[in-house]
């Protein structure tokens, strides 16, 4: 395919960058209601963009309840795929107790049009939401491990006007041509990792034949890539077909997923991977690179804050901070159990080298009544039926199947998948989704358990306890980071695709 013609990156690219990135966590618990709230204060919310497709299912399925799914469907360009999504979902009274949640089509190569219109319709309702009512800047962020949603989710974000696209958990290499072929509506096709192949996959989409013609004209947003190493980012920002418009630098402390340890694998005592100084990135070889960047992991207090503008960024990532916040979209009896450890301080905060089924070591809170407690661990049924991080492979006979080291063991090794792979492992999808009240109830009574994920580095939220002991809003939280900075620097590099 010949390239196609650049388009203007988002208008928010023409404002000071902020000094403020909030970060993008678990499935919903970054809600629309997060996002915004942090947008208007003029630093970037950002929704997370992962299982947005159920999340919207699963709150028509209850009742919609305040109407806000249906107030952004309205709004959607093609009204005839609203109501088809509206039709199969809605709920007018909600789910009768005990009932399941109706399945929604599993990630694959070639996705059915329903699964096409609901990803694109769910990540459409968070980010115009997120947007709604202001004009501070929205981001939205996915994770590079689930390559096959990531065509149709970030298509939708970009018809609610998303200005950011954040990227990790791998190589994003191939986001910015996906991104700039999107906002002219042209067929993309994204290349997926296919286990036993060679290379040659990918999942495609075509907006046009799934939504018409008469479409709106789009912004192509920014993207800023999430890695951990200088290394990493040397390599994105010297091709120009890869070139990110700006980094978020992660290190070892930050919540939810991280970049494994650099060398051999070790472990502490408590099975926790072992960082060492090979794995901080050197800021100066990053900032030499002469792209915008942002720090994550251990930042969240305004001495971090000035510590990273000291060190060339443009600012910093904060995510346990936000996730503590009144707009969050964890929920509240969690909230209120993490609010409580935090104030008599007891709360533990351990990296797992096992439960992602990503292989990536995986932040996890030590809270009892979750599958954090080994004995509800080992409670819950193997299964995966939401299998937005299972994996494509090949099959002896040549056609592809998809496996997950997180279902039944049996399974797994019918799909030539081995037993190590599969110790330890937690299926984070229905777990993250219990997170938000969201989870699945299977027809045997069995209700999903939540894993709460958060940063290692408590410092700030500790200290914001103390002077806010009955929680703070999203608003509190920006005004404590930027207390001693209250303008958010204007920086020489534009967060905008390079020449």
């Amino acid at each position: 395919m010949a390239a196609p013609t650049p388009v203007s990156p988002s208008p928010w690219t023409a404002r000071r960058l902020p000094a403020v990135i909030q970060g993008g966590m678990g499935v919903a618990v970054s809600s629309w209601r997060l996002a915004g709230a942090v947008a208007r204060t003029g630093q970037l919310g950002v929704v997370s963009g992962i299982a947005l497709d159920a999340v919207l299912a699963r709150r028509l399925e209850d009742g919609d309840v305040g109407g806000h799914a249906r107030r952004a469907i309205a709004a959607f360009p093609v009204p005839e795929l609203a109501d088809r999504v509206l039709t199969r979902y809605f709920r007018r009274d909600g789910r009768t107790p005990g009932m399941p949640y109706t399945p929604v089509p599993r990630l694959a190569l070639r996705q059915s049009r329903r699964a096409l219109e609901l990803s694109v319709l769910g990540n459409f309702v968070e980010v115009w939401l997120a947007k709604n009512g202001h004009d501070g800047p929205v981001g939205v962020n996915y994770l590079e491990k689930v390559q096959m949603a990531t065509p149709a989710a970030a298509y939708g974000a970009m018809l609610a006007g998303v200005d950011v696209v954040l990227m990790g958990a791998g190589i994003p290499r191939d986001i910015p041509a996906l991104l700039d072929r999107l906002a002219v509506h042209d067929r993309v096709r994204l290349p997926v990792d296919v286990s036993g192949a060679e290379g040659g996959y990918a999942v495609e989409l075509d907006p046009r034949e799934l939504l018409g013609t008469a479409l709106p004209p789009l912004a192509r947003p920014a993207f800023l890539a999430i890695v951990s190493a200088h290394v990493l980012a040397a390599y994105l920002a010297r091709d120009e077909h890869i070139r990110p418009d700006g980094f978020i630098i992660e290190g070892p402390l930050a919540g939810g997923h991280n970049a494994p340890p650099r060398g051999r694998l070790s472990l502490d005592e408590l099975g926790q991977p072992v960082f060492g100084p090979r794995d901080d990135a050197d800021l100066g070889k990053v900032a030499a690179l002469g792209l915008p960047f942002w720090l994550a992991g251990s930042y969240g207090t305004p001495e971090r804050l000035a510590a990273a503008l000291e060190a060339g960024a443009a600012g910093v990532q904060v995510g346990t901070l936000f996730a503590m916040c009144a707009e969050s979209g964890l929920a509240l009896g969690l909230r209120a159990e993490v609010m409580a450890e935090l104030r008599d301080g007891t709360l533990d905060v351990r990296t797992d080298a096992l439960a992602s089924p990503t292989g990536f070591p995986f932040k996890v809170a030590q809270l009892p009544r979750t599958l954090a407690d080994p004995v509800a661990r080992a409670d819950r049924p193997r299964l995966c039926d939401l299998g937005y991080l299972r994996t494509p492979f090949v099959r002896t006979g040549g056609d592809i199947g998809y496996r997950c080291p997180a279902e039944p063991v049996h399974t797994y090794l019918r799909k030539g998948g081995t037993v190590e792979d599969t110790v330890g492992r937690t299926c984070l999808c229905n777990s993250l989704t219990a997170n938000v009240e969201l989870g699945q109830t299977r027809r045997d009574g069995y209700v999903e358990q939540p894993l709460v994920t958060l940063g290692a580095d408590l410092e700030g939220v500790r200290r914001l306890v103390e002077s806010h002991p009955d929680g703070w809003s999203a608003q509190d939280a920006v005004s404590w980071l930027l207390a001693e900075h209250p303008t958010p620097r204007s920086s020489a590099a534009a967060l905008t695709s390079a020449p």
